[in-house]
């Protein structure tokens, strides 16, 4: 019987690579900010290192349920910290999206597996514990003991946080989901009515008591609170970007189908929760700090400003 050869610091490091996309995805899930996520994750490689320096990596006989755990305690204390940043955030605090090119076949693969920009704003309104052990058990598959030992409670009291959890996201999320397919056809439909100004087309796609919630973080105008109502939404809308030399192109955020938008200054990414065949949410995202890398390249899709 051959004695299993140490892991050397070159192996530890491709298979940690290995599992990197899965603890990104799972760091933001929980945490709703890519680069918080990212940060996370990094600790979490030091974390290993350490084990590693220690001589006790060896003893992980899973490492990726040993990083799944070491993530989930990882982010929930992030959690904690990030609310009370939250709490002095100027105007309203929306998750930072993952947008990617529509036409991107690798992205389209994994959309599945991402968590929509709908479900991260419901889950804003959960408590760190309740939103990791919702995280972790229904979308991401632990057990409720596994669970129980990342955010450091009792699997009752895990099952009690999960149900909690389950309510106000059933609350939160639409009835009558649109598919990948639905979405764009209403998102298409939202896209021509807006720039060719028609407010009747407009208004035949909103729902009555439609939301919009935009996110400016102080550093670019946006509205503060969110405003309510389909005519007022759509007059808002084509009054906001009329600039000839605004532009839209359709993109995918969080893994459905969404809209970058120019106004002729500042950018904006825009996410839609459609129930029932209508739009009865719109996301806006126009802090520059969480717009990084969009997939601007090439030409727009369409002109604002009856271009």
């Amino acid at each position: 019987m051959t004695t299993p050869q140490p892991l050397d610091q070159a192996e530890l490091a491709r298979r940690f690579e290995e599992h990197r996309p899965y603890l990104r995805r799972l760091a933001y899930s929980t945490l709703g900010s890519i680069s918080d996520a990212e940060d996370v994750v990094q600790d979490a490689w030091l974390r290993l290192q350490r084990q590693f320096e220690a001589g006790k990596a060896d003893e992980i006989d899973n490492l990726r349920a040993w990083l799944t755990t070491v993530i989930g305690r990882l982010a929930l204390d992030q959690l904690g910290s990030a609310r009370a940043r939250r709490e002095q955030y100027v105007g309203e605090w929306l998750p930072e999206p993952q947008v990617t090119s529509w036409d991107d076949p690798a992205d389209r693969i994994s959309q599945d597996e991402r968590v929509t920009t709908a479900l991260l704003v419901v889950l804003e309104s959960l408590s760190p514990a309740e939103r990791t052990a919702f995280v972790l058990q229904d979308v991401f598959g632990m057990s409720g003991p596994e669970v129980a030992e990342v955010v450091g409670r009792t699997p009752a009291a895990v099952r009690q946080l999960a149900s909690r959890a389950r309510k106000h996201v059933e609350n939160g999320t639409p009835r009558f989901p649109a598919s990948p397919a639905e979405q764009e056809k209403v998102v298409s439909a939202f896209s021509l009515a807006w720039r060719s100004g028609d407010l009747s087309s407009l208004l035949g796609i909103l729902d009555e008591n439609v939301v919009l919630t935009a996110d400016g973080g102080g550093k670019v105008p946006a509205i503060r609170r969110p405003v309510r109502g389909a005519e007022l939404i759509a007059k808002m809308l084509l009054g906001w970007y009329t600039a000839a030399n605004g532009w839209g192109r359709a993109v995918l955020v969080n893994g459905l189908p969404g809209l970058v938008v120019f106004d002729g200054t500042h950018v904006g990414v825009f996410s839609f929760v459609i129930d029932a065949g209508r739009v009865v949410a719109i996301t806006v995202v126009r802090n520059p700090d969480k717009l990084r890398d969009l997939p601007l390249d090439g030409d727009p899709d369409w002109y604002l400003g009856g271009r």
